[in-house]
């Protein structure tokens, strides 16, 4: 025990000193915040300037009408319009053709962002278009589809001989609070990006974390391999020592970002007032994620053992990535039905207990029964992936030349 402690204490001290790794442990974060945040602050960043667009209105009433709600509705920071409408043509008898030749050389010269085409009268399944150079910004569209909608819904109150006041007594402002019910009949309120945040959240901090440490447990391997240095090492402990050593060291290694990311994200909440998770929910997910943490460092090292190459190298993390990859994609469909049969499948395959857990318990906790099952089957699991990942480690750490086939690993995983 002693030497495997003494190769731990040697692996994690020499990559916690690196600065790669006190780089990543302060940039990383940023990351993960930078790629959740920025994009919704760029998309809903105001404008700065007045945009100008064009209507081509066949129907001969919409463009005046239209154009007084999108300059007296939409007002930039400093009270100028946000929008300033362009009647490019008006009437049911222009000549659509060339009204639309006419607005595109408008658009190609900069003298308007873009232009809509209201043809007829409008009617409620009507198709409205918006053509401009970039179809990017959605606010645009649903400016102009709410705008457009409220003078067709005005037009035909009039028809029906009513006051088109009664529209705005008619309309309601009705805000759906999300509230989920615990078994001892609590009422938690529960809104779905607070859920998705921190099941996202651990599930990215999962990934990156068995990603760059497996990687490292490979590429340390391959390099030692190379360099013929773990000759030297087995000659003074064990192969299983080595493998054990290296393998509690990276967790350290693990634990310690994932510790100082934790006392970021907890002193974050405490200065903005918020409740990132919950904490009977975050202590589940820490104990998920340490048993999934082991599960894939012993695949990594089994599965990187036998390789000699940077290339078959990377290609083995490809795939192996590819397991954490897919709980993300199916983090939407989990939150939608957490009890879905294909859900609750997913979650006592081993590859996948832990990330289906972090999407289930932040949605509704799974029954005990569950939880308890999961646990014993992943202390299972990595028992098991430990000792064959030991015995593929034994053989293949002195082996050179030709990589072993898929067929050979496994009768060296077996072997006892």
């Amino acid at each position: 025990m002693s030497k495997t402690l003494a190769v731990a204490r040697w692996e994690y001290l020499e990559r916690v000193k690196s600065k790669a790794f006190l780089i990543g442990l302060f940039l990383t974060p940023i990351i993960m915040v930078g790629m959740g945040v920025l994009p919704s602050v760029f998309a809903t960043q105001e404008d700065e300037e007045t945009r100008v667009i064009g209507i081509i209105d066949r129907s001969g009433v919409t463009a005046r009408e239209f154009a007084r709600r999108m300059e007296e509705r939409y007002r930039l920071a400093n009270g100028a319009p946000n929008y300033s409408v362009r009647s490019i043509a008006v009437g049911q008898t222009i000549d659509l053709g060339e009204a639309v030749r006419q607005a595109n050389n408008m658009v190609s010269n900069g003298e308007i962002e873009g232009y809509c085409v209201v043809d007829g009268d409008a009617a409620p399944d009507s198709v409205v278009e918006y053509r401009s150079r970039s179809v990017g910004d959605f606010r645009v569209g649903i400016r102009m589809q709410e705008t457009l909608k409220g003078i067709v819904a005005e037009r035909r109150v009039l028809a029906m001989g009513l006051d088109p006041r009664v529209l705005k007594e008619l309309a309601v402002n009705l805000d759906v609070r999300m509230v989920k019910l615990s078994k001892a009949g609590e009422k938690e309120e529960a809104g779905f990006e607070k859920i998705f945040f921190s099941a996202f959240v651990f599930l990215m901090m999962m990934f990156f974390l068995i990603a760059t440490s497996g990687q490292i447990l490979v590429r340390s391997v391959i390099e030692e391999k190379a360099n013929r240095i773990v000759e030297v090492l087995v000659s003074s402990c064990s192969p299983t020592e080595l493998m054990a050593g290296k393998v509690i060291g990276l967790s350290g290694l693990a634990f310690t970002q994932l510790g100082f990311w934790t006392i970021i994200g907890v002193a974050a909440s405490v200065q903005f007032g918020m409740e990132l998770i919950n904490p009977g929910h975050a202590l589940l997910l820490v104990i998920y994620f340490i048993l999934g943490y082991l599960f894939y460092a012993a695949i990594f090292i089994g599965a990187g053992s036998p390789l000699t190459t940077e290339q078959e190298a990377q290609q083995v993390n490809t795939y192996l990535i590819l397991l954490l990859v897919l709980p993300m994609m199916l983090a939407l469909p989990a939150m939608k039905d957490p009890e879905a049969l294909w859900l609750r499948v997913l979650t006592f395959i081993p590859f996948f207990t832990p990330t289906m857990m972090a999407l289930r318990v932040p949605i509704q906790v799974p029954a005990l029964w569950e939880i308890l099952l999961t646990v014993v089957l992943m202390i299972l699991s990595i028992y098991v992936v430990m000792v064959a990942a030991g015995r593929v480690f034994r053989i293949a750490i002195l082996s050179t030349g030709k990589s072993p086939s898929f067929g050979e690993i496994l009768r060296w995983a077996r072997s006892g």
